[in-house]
């Protein structure tokens, strides 16, 4: 029987891949065309995005490199060692909005130096699974559609990071004790 999940699970996604042409074609589609068509809307708004992006990454490297994340680390670390939130997981709640790359990073580091089952490494994991890349999730979308003014959202989007954050820390306190 498991063998037959196994073959099932192996061709499920190549059968979708062919079916879906195919019933395209059926009801007549000219797929080939709608496809190149799709193809060229994509390269387009990547296109579109690529300076979002840049100035983003830009952002990111000089706040990085300038020492900014230290200092904003230093003034967070104590009031957050106050509220009982791990001073180890702060890089990771400070970078998680900006980077998903950068924060998986922190996440490994934390797991490598902490293990999975600590408290460090539950309130991380919590943490990475329950945040966005909000910078990134606006630059992509916004970019995308050609929004300019993002102020609002980006208040919103940190804030909800921010609760996102504290219900990580409370959520795995609560399982904990």
């Amino acid at each position: 029987m498991m063998e037959l999940f196994r073959a099932l699970s192996a061709w499920t996604v190549p059968a979708l891949l062919m079916s879906i042409p195919l019933i395209a074609m059926a009801r007549g589609v000219r797929v080939y065309e709608v496809f190149c068509e799709g193809a060229k809307e994509g390269l387009e708004i990547a296109v579109r995005i690529l300076p979002y992006l840049i100035a983003m990454f830009v952002a990111l490297g000089v706040f990085r490199a300038s020492s900014a994340l230290d200092f904003v680390l230093g003034l967070v670390t104590p009031a957050a060692k106050l509220l009982g939130i791990p001073a180890e997981v702060v890089p990771l709640a400070l970078i998680r909005p900006l980077s998903g790359s950068g924060s998986l990073g922190i996440l490994a580091d934390l797991l490598a130096q902490h293990g999975p089952d600590s408290l460090v490494g539950l309130i991380a994991s919590t943490m990475q699974g329950s945040t966005e890349t909000t910078f990134y999730v606006l630059t992509v979308y916004f970019g995308s559609v050609g929004v300019v003014k993002a102020r609002h959202s980006v208040a919103v989007g940190l804030l909800a990071d921010f609760v996102s954050f504290a219900a990580s820390v409370l959520a795995v306190y609560a399982l904990l004790t």
